[in-house]
């Protein structure tokens, strides 16, 4: 279909309002306690204890996925991979 074809027809749909909608919905369902840093520090905190306490095999497989890119780097300092 070319830009010149009689049948063509635009179509689109801004979805900002919904958007804005569910995120309204969601901050809602968390409720005002809710401390973004305090949850974050918790997933860290249970990504390090998941990779801790590898035996040898298992953290020269962690390794080869770290260096494959299939599990992000973690630690050094950096705040993201």
């Amino acid at each position: 279909m070319s830009s010149h074809d009689p049948a063509a027809v635009e179509f689109a749909v801004d979805l900002t309002a919904h958007e804005m909608h569910r995120r309204a919905h969601v901050l809602d369902a968390l409720g005002p306690d809710w401390d973004p840093g305090a949850a974050l520090r918790g997933e860290e905190e249970a990504y390090a204890l998941l990779y801790s306490g590898l035996d040898a095999d298992q953290q020269r497989v962690y390794d080869e996925l770290v260096e494959a890119g299939v599990l992000p780097r973690r630690g050094g300092g950096h705040a993201a991979p």
